[in-house]
């Protein structure tokens, strides 16, 4: 009797081995990309045939699984639409149900995209509990993958799809949640956003170990980002919860990241266009968009009061270095004393505007903020002018008090500004001989510039001392 009993159990557990497995993101209640040849992959037995059939088109798809179990097939998916369903068979029976059709995005990066509607102990969302009275949508689909590192690539991640409600959405990201509702209010489809966060992490955590070697060489040993801590070591992110992705069809990624980077910000840009560019290829989706967010102002420790400055401006730099990205400023969305501002909701619409006006192409959405274009100097002024401000500039009623200007000693002082159309006048008495301004550039400041539109003017300085 024992022995057939272990008989049986030898086969019921072989069996199981034998069936169809889908990673966790192939699931009841997945969105997919809209019109797109989109992968379904998983494992089987060796050699099995594998069939697989979409209820939209009642199309039927065939693979082989390889000698490793592995089988892939491309799907061909309609315009927006659903609910769908997937039947698959050939190792047993897999039926995926509840699929919606639309577009689908990935949210990643550090504490500022991880925090969630709830907020952090102590730490709050500006009007959480309003956002989650609107919350109740099917149509928003919601993925949160799991925290895991990994020293090796890694195949599947811990999650599950939900429809958006005020349980589901509550302890996703507030950006990532609140980026995608946008995107679903005006576009009209529906949209899924899968979060892939990790509060406090380097970005050499989010790329492949022999990656950042290369981009780094002889700086990697000398690298203050880099910790022994899981999530501040270069590939292990990316192992545990990128490569489990990557295949998985999308319209693009939203990042924000950087406040651990601040430390080595000289590499930031080359850091950023090799995760991104890397990222895109191992997708094989073409150049998807990449917006990202600049981190916000605030007062750090004395020694490290240069840093944030030089960040922000290395995360303007990297548009001019990566095709199809674009950066939402948030030098009027900090707080003085609080690494995490509660105020996530205008940093999802920069996002969305970018997605929408840049992507979308939805006309009438401006998403590039006014930049600095030239500075001329007459006599003891210098004339700033901006570019990328049609409508030119506003300060809506306040005044402009973030400018220094300095002259050949290097030595800046406070300025006075005044606004015309598309070019601020600065000047100070203490400089005869203008070389070199600055607007904002410090740890903490508050915006003033802006596009009539209420896009802010990024920190920037002319100099590079």
């Amino acid at each position: 009797m024992r022995k057939c009993l272990a008989l049986i159990l030898i086969l019921l557990s072989f069996t199981a081995k034998a069936q169809i497995k889908l990673p966790a993101f192939f699931a009841d209640g997945m969105v997919l990309q809209q019109k797109k040849q989109v992968k379904i992959w998983g494992t089987a037995p060796a050699g099995k045939r594998i069939y697989l059939s979409t209820s939209w088109d009642r199309k039927r798809y065939h693979a082989q699984a390889d000698s490793a179990g592995k089988w892939l097939v491309k799907v061909a998916t309609p315009s927006a639409g659903g609910p769908y369903q997937i039947h698959i068979s050939g190792a047993g029976k897999v039926s995926i149900t509840n699929i919606l059709i639309g577009e689908v995005w990935l949210c990643s990066g550090q504490s500022n995209m991880d925090i969630p509607l709830k907020g952090y102990p102590n730490t709050p969302i500006l009007n959480a509990n309003d956002i989650l009275m609107d919350a109740p949508d099917d149509g928003l689909r919601l993925f949160h993958v799991g925290l895991r590192t990994s020293a090796q690539p890694q195949t599947d991640v811990k999650g599950n799809w939900q429809a958006a409600d005020a349980a589901s959405a509550q302890t996703f990201s507030a950006v990532g949640y609140q980026f995608a509702r946008f995107i679903h209010q005006h576009l009209k489809v529906p949209v899924g956003i899968i979060q892939a966060t990790w509060a406090g992490s380097a970005i050499e955590a989010w790329m492949d170990k022999q990656l950042v070697a290369d981009v780094l060489k002889d700086s990697l040993a000398t690298d203050k980002s880099l910790s022994n801590a899981e999530h501040r070591t270069p590939g292990n992110i990316y192992n545990g919860m990128i490569a489990p992705l990557m295949g998985y069809s999308m319209a693009g990624v939203i990042w924000y990241q950087g406040e651990q980077n601040r430390f080595n910000y000289y590499s930031y840009p080359a850091l950023q266009t090799a995760m991104v560019t890397a990222w895109r290829k191992g997708w094989e989706s073409g150049d998807w968009p990449f917006y990202y967010v600049q981190i916000a102002p605030m007062r750090y420790p004395v020694l490290q009061q240069t840093l944030a400055p030089r960040m922000r401006e290395a995360q303007l730099k990297i548009t001019q270095t990566l095709a199809n990205s674009g950066v939402a400023i948030a030098i009027d969305a900090g707080e003085e004393h609080n690494i995490h501002p509660a105020n996530k909701t205008i940093i999802a619409r920069r996002l969305a505007y970018w997605a929408l006006g840049a992507n979308y192409q939805k006309k009438g959405i401006t998403y590039k903020n006014p930049r600095f274009d030239t500075l001329v100097v007459d006599k003891d002024t210098a004339r700033v002018k901006f570019a990328d401000a049609p409508n030119g500039l506003t300060t809506f009623g306040k005044n402009i008090t973030q400018f220094e200007i300095a002259g050949s000693d290097k030595v800046f002082y406070p300025a006075t500004a005044v606004l015309r159309a598309n070019t601020v006048n600065v000047h100070s008495d203490s400089v005869k001989h203008p070389v070199a301004i600055r607007y904002a550039f410090k740890d903490w400041a508050t915006g003033e510039l802006y596009s009539t539109d209420g896009l802010p003017v990024s920190s920037f300085r002319t100099d590079n001392w």
